[in-house]
């Protein structure tokens, strides 16, 4: 069963803000040295345009390949490179999170659920669903024995 992200404008606004600072890093200098009369060789112009894809590139598919799935034996959830295959036997607990500021997050929403599982490397993982009580009924079928500390208040 795959479920897609909920997508906040708060996401965008930041994502369009990033892109902009990383357009501004990269292009400013750029037309500034145009302007001085200075000329790049074809290999700086790559250099710095690569780079520059590739900073924005790495953002937006970080942030548009958001997905969840729950499989017989794991929740998969990736964010782009980042991909994580949680056992169901591993998770100890979820609950309702407001924090978006630290941990392992792999959300576009200002709200979401902390996922608690025994191999986290960071304890944790933050997802935001956007069918979130769909997402939580067939998380507790899946995963007995785990304690859910959902705040419905939250979401």
């Amino acid at each position: 069963m795959h479920f897609q992200p909920k997508i906040d404008s708060f996401f965008v606004i930041v994502l369009s803000v990033i892109i902009v600072v990383i357009s501004a890093v990269f292009l400013v200098p750029l037309g500034l040295d145009l302007s001085s009369g200075r000329i790049f060789s074809t290999g700086e112009w790559t250099i710095i345009l690569s780079i520059y894809l590739a900073s924005v590139g790495f953002m937006l598919w970080t942030f548009f390949g958001i997905k969840y799935a729950l499989y017989d034996d794991h929740l998969y959830v990736q964010g782009g490179p980042f991909r994580s295959h949680i056992r169901y036997s591993d998770i100890t607990r979820v609950a309702s999170s407001l924090d978006m500021y630290t941990g392992y997050k792999l959300l576009t929403s200002k709200r979401g659920i902390e996922i608690h599982y025994r191999t986290a490397f960071f304890g944790s993982v933050k997802i935001s669903p956007k069918e979130i009580d769909l997402f939580l009924v067939e998380l507790k079928k899946r995963c007995p024995n785990a304690i859910f500390q959902i705040d419905q208040k939250t979401f």
